[in-house]
C-alpha cells in the first residue's frame, strides 16, 4: 500500500504548476478559430468550453485565496480525488457560463482571457502565502492546505492538456514532466484508497508503484497480480478517458494474474 499520507515537496509542486501553466498559454496563443471549435472527449463540450473551465480552475484559488474560512470538514487529496466528481454538473455550468461570456471571441481573445487566468496563478506562486504550510483553503468539499490546493491544480493542468492534446494534437500541448510525476502518484494513491489491500502491484514507471485490492498481500520475489502501464495511459484510465479493455487491447497495460482486472475500480476520478 501507498504511505498513508504521501507528501509532495511545496517548492517543487509550485515549479511543475507554473510551468505546466506556462505550456498551456503558450499553446492556446497559437490556436485558430477552427481549432478552438473543435469538439473534446470531455463530454459534449468544445475546445473554447474545455479551455473556459480550465481558467476558471486556474484563477480559482488566486479569486478566492482571502476568502474567511468557514470551518469545514478536513479533506486529504486522496478524498477530494473520490469526490470531485460530485460537483461535474456544478462545473459544466460554470464553464459554459464562461465560455459564452469571455471565450466566445476571436482567438486572439480567447487567448487574453486564458492568460489572465493563468497570469493570476502564476503570480499567487510567488506569494509567500503558497509557501505557508499552515495555509487553509476551503472549497465546497472541504478544508485543504493551500499546498494540497496547488497539487489538485496539477491535476486540472495535467489532464486537460492531455484532453487538448487528444483534440489538437500531441505536439500542441506539452506536459511538464514533475506535473505529471505527481499527477500520477496522486491517482495511483486514489486507487489504493478506493480498494485497499496487497493483491496487486500496480507500476507506473518510473512514477509511483503501489499494491492495492483486498487478497494474498504479497512479501518477497515476482508478486502473483501485476499491472503495469506507463504515466499518461494511467492517467487516463484513472480519470475516465480510456477504458480498461481498450487499454489491454491496445496493449498499452499489462496485466498479470487472477486479481490484476482493475475495471472495476476505474475510474478513480469522474
Amino acid at each position: 500500500m501507498p504511505p498513508k499520507s504521501r507528501t509532495y515537496q511545496p517548492q517543487k509542486v509550485r515549479a511543475a504548476l507554473a510551468a505546466q501553466t506556462g505550456a498551456l498559454r503558450t499553446a492556446v496563443s497559437g490556436l485558430t478559430a477552427e481549432q478552438l471549435n473543435l469538439p473534446t472527449r470531455v463530454g459534449e463540450w468544445t475546445v473554447r468550453e474545455l479551455l473556459a473551465h480550465l481558467a476558471v480552475q486556474l484563477d480559482y484559488v488566486p479569486a478566492h485565496l482571502d476568502d474567511p474560512l468557514q470551518g469545514r470538514p478536513p479533506l486529504d487529496l486522496t478524498g477530494w480525488v473520490a469526490a470531485v466528481g460530485t460537483v461535474a454538473p456544478l462545473l459544466d455550468e460554470q464553464a459554459r457560463e464562461h465560455a459564452a461570456a469571455d471565450f466566445a471571441g476571436a482567438p486572439a481573445a480567447v487567448a487574453e482571457a486564458f492568460g489572465r487566468a493563468a497570469d493570476a496563478l502564476t503570480g499567487l506562486l510567488e506569494r509567500p502565502e503558497a509557501a505557508d504550510p499552515d495555509r487553509r483553503f476551503e472549497i465546497g468539499l472541504g478544508s485543504m492546505t493551500l499546498a494540497d490546493m496547488l497539487v489538485t491544480r496539477l491535476v486540472e493542468t495535467v489532464v486537460h492538456a492531455d484532453d487538448l492534446a487528444d483534440a489538437l494534437g500531441p505536439e500542441a500541448f506539452p506536459h511538464d514532466r514533475q506535473a505529471v510525476a505527481a499527477v500520477t502518484r496522486l491517482l495511483a494513491d486514489a486507487l489504493a484508497a478506493r480498494a485497499p489491500g496487497g493483491a496487486v502491484e500496480l507500476r507506473i514507471p518510473p512514477y509511483a508503484v503501489v499494491q492495492a485490492v483486498e487478497g494474498p498481500r504479497h512479501t518477497r520475489g515476482t508478486p502473483p497480480n501485476v499491472v503495469e502501464t506507463d504515466p499518461l495511459t494511467w492517467i487516463r484510465l484513472a480519470t475516465g478517458r480510456t477504458a480498461w479493455a481498450a487499454a489491454l487491447d491496445a496493449a498499452a497495460v499489462s496485466a498479470s494474474g487472477e486479481r490484476s482486472d482493475l475495471s472495476a475500480y476505474l475510474p478513480v476520478l469522474g
